[in-house]
């Protein structure tokens, strides 16, 4: 629910070290304008790397077995709070787990920032950046298709998971790079104004439509008024999918996702992208520390009202899963109020001991992710064949029903420990 790692040097010494102000970058002899002040090589944004590991950890975690305990707790108001929480919602609403993935993209816009005004401090030009740029979104786009294909019989051509979704948008982003925050702006503006004005006028399926037909079960609690024309798999997002994935090999024919996750996501999560664009060159700005943070807070409010609003008054549901523009506002506002929480925290105050265990995560935020893609079940398996098949109960200590938890958390120190030795081998994973 995925950021490419900062392509700027390993910090040396201690990782969690604050970085000193960076000097102004030379002007990019080839790009629009000159490129925001540059960190000087070595130095990170530690917040960043600290909120891109938490975001990490959690997408990696799987909720650590949370909401499968909930689960055998079905009379429990407090678990079912949190297996609530710990779950994507079914369509209309939000949760903490979905979070996430905005988190994630966010992110992508305020790295790129960083790693742009690093290469081109270091004398790379706009199009051999451009050139990069492209590279990258065809490796996360490839290497989304190969994650989504490890449980298949065949190549599993989907679109709608986080690295496809970073790769669809990421060259358009980088295309934004540089240009004048009005013209970003207005850019992440006509994304999510045309997203909202081509579900909106798409016809509505006809009286006696066959919602089975669309793998839509027959209890589905549909949208009414305005709000129908984002309903599951009826949209016209759904509609293009139907066309566009029955392009490429298949078992059967492609007739809808079964999460009602689509292709066109990637429009409006690319103003997510932009909105995280825009962060980091604020960040990057000679403003003050506690100006930036209070900047980042009042946009974080804004987008927040704004996307509420918009759903609140019937104009556009907020959809998680198909990326509605009122979920890109939503979702952004909380994404800019973490980021403030980190910065005033780690880079502004200085507390930033804690954020270690992140830090070693966030360096390799792509290793993890293929990790937690692929070797859960492969760890799951080893444990039980070396420690017995009750590892996951502390051979009786624990009782059964907690058992999803204690693997959730055996699995994902597992994973810790394999980022942490590459970290201290100086092993990063990038694109």
């Amino acid at each position: 629910m995925a950021t490419t790692p900062n392509p700027s040097q390993p910090p040396k010494g201690n990782p969690a070290a604050v970085p000193k102000p960076a000097p102004a970058a030379p002007k990019a002899t080839t790009a629009p304008k000159a490129a925001a002040a540059a960190p000087a090589p070595g130095q990170r944004l530690v917040s960043l790397d600290a909120y891109r590991g938490l975001t990490m950890f959690a997408m990696a975690s799987g909720g650590i077995g949370l909401r499968q305990v909930a689960l055998q707790f079905p009379d429990s108001p407090i678990w079912q709070r949190i297996g609530y929480q710990f779950e994507h919602v079914p369509w209309v609403g939000y949760s903490v787990w979905d979070m996430i993935q905005p988190s994630f993209m966010f992110i992508v816009g305020v790295a790129m920032v960083y790693s742009c005004a690093s290469r081109s401090a270091h004398g790379q030009t706009w199009g051999h950046m451009a050139l990069h740029a492209a590279w990258r979104s065809v490796v996360l786009v490839l290497l989304g298709i190969f994650l989504r294909s490890s449980h298949t019989p065949q190549t599993n051509f989907m679109f709608e998971d986080v690295l496809t979704q970073i790769g669809l948008g990421y060259f358009f982003l980088f295309m934004l790079w540089n240009h004048s925050p009005w013209v970003q702006s207005a850019a992440a503006v006509v994304l999510l104004g045309g997203d909202w004005a081509m579900f909106y006028f798409y016809p509505l399926p006809p009286d006696g439509f066959d919602f089975t037909s669309v793998n839509l079960p027959a209890d589905w609690p549909h949208l009414s008024g305005m709000a129908a024309h984002w309903d599951k798999n009826t949209n016209i997002a759904a509609a293009f999918d139907r066309w566009f994935m029955n392009l490429f090999p298949r078992e059967s024919p492609f007739v809808a996702s079964p999460g009602g996750y689509q292709t066109l996501n990637f429009i409006p999560s690319l103003a997510t992208m932009i909105f995280g664009m825009l962060a980091g060159e604020l960040l990057q700005s000679a403003q003050t520390a506690w100006r930036k943070f209070g900047w980042l807070v009042l946009a974080g409010v804004v987008c927040v009202g704004a996307g509420w609003a918009l759903d609140h008054w019937g104009v556009c549901p907020i959809v998680k899963r198909i990326w509605t523009p009122s979920w890109t506002l939503f979702s952004t506002g909380w994404v800019l109020l973490i980021l403030a929480s980190f910065y005033a925290v780690v880079d502004t105050l200085g507390f930033r001991r804690w954020t270690f265990p992140f830090i070693v995560v966030g360096m390799n935020s792509i290793l993890i992710y293929v990790m937690a893609e692929l070797l859960p079940e492969w760890f799951a398996g080893r444990l039980r064949t070396h420690l017995g098949v009750e590892v996951f109960t502390l051979w009786g200590l624990v009782p059964a029903v907690y058992s999803p938890l204690v693997a959730g958390i055996f699995l994902l120190t597992l994973m810790w420990l394999v980022c942490y030795w590459c970290y201290r081998q100086k092993i990063f994973i990038r694109i």
